[in-house]
């Protein structure tokens, strides 16, 4: 018996694969909050809308909040808890290896998201951890371009967007005369 009928009945809201479209949903959520995180410097930058910053570490964990419910509903109503199987397709497939590996990346960010942790660690070494986030979004939009079957529209904007956001920061970077991507999220 599969799991998800316990959670959601028989419904047929989610579509015909209701664990596909969990998977998906949850996702790409995760993807444009990360967007989102990212597109908070260059917004405060354009705009001078100084607030934006206070809500930049909320976006970052919403879209840690998504990725994890991204996997857990692959492990849970997907893979059905087989940890063993769980192993075998992260090795098996590349897509499920990037998206394991994206959401490995955001795991610290998540972690160390608070006053306190970044009190401990220091603000210069707090901003080159939560760089991670620039390797989270190209990895997890390689995820999302790998995971789908045949039509590329949805990961290739993605794509955009993020290439957008980070060159932003490279172009910026350069003219300041600073290390490309040397500040932080």
């Amino acid at each position: 018996m599969r799991a998800w009928p316990v959670f959601f009945g028989t419904s047929r809201a989610l579509g015909a694969n209701p664990i596909r479209a969990l998977e998906e949903s949850t996702g790409q959520w995760a993807l444009r909050f990360v967007a989102l995180t990212l597109a908070v410097t260059p917004l405060r930058a354009l705009t001078g809308a100084g607030w934006l910053a206070r809500q930049r570490r909320t976006l970052g964990l919403v879209a840690f909040g998504y990725a994890t419910v991204h996997l857990t509903v692959y492990a849970v109503l997907d893979m059905e808890l087989d940890l063993g199987d769980v192993v075998r397709d992260v090795v098996k497939h590349p897509y499920v290896t990037a998206g394991m590996l994206a959401w490995l990346m955001l795991v610290p960010l998540a972690v160390t998201s608070t006053r306190a942790m970044i009190r401990r660690l220091g603000g210069r070494r707090w901003n080159r951890l939560h760089r991670l986030t620039y390797a989270a979004a190209v990895v997890g939009t390689v995820h999302f371009w790998w995971s789908v079957k045949k039509d590329v529209t949805e990961p290739a904007i993605y794509g955009l967007v993020f290439a957008l956001l980070l060159g932003w920061r490279a172009v910026r970077a350069a003219r300041s005369g600073r290390r490309v991507l040397q500040s932080g999220p």
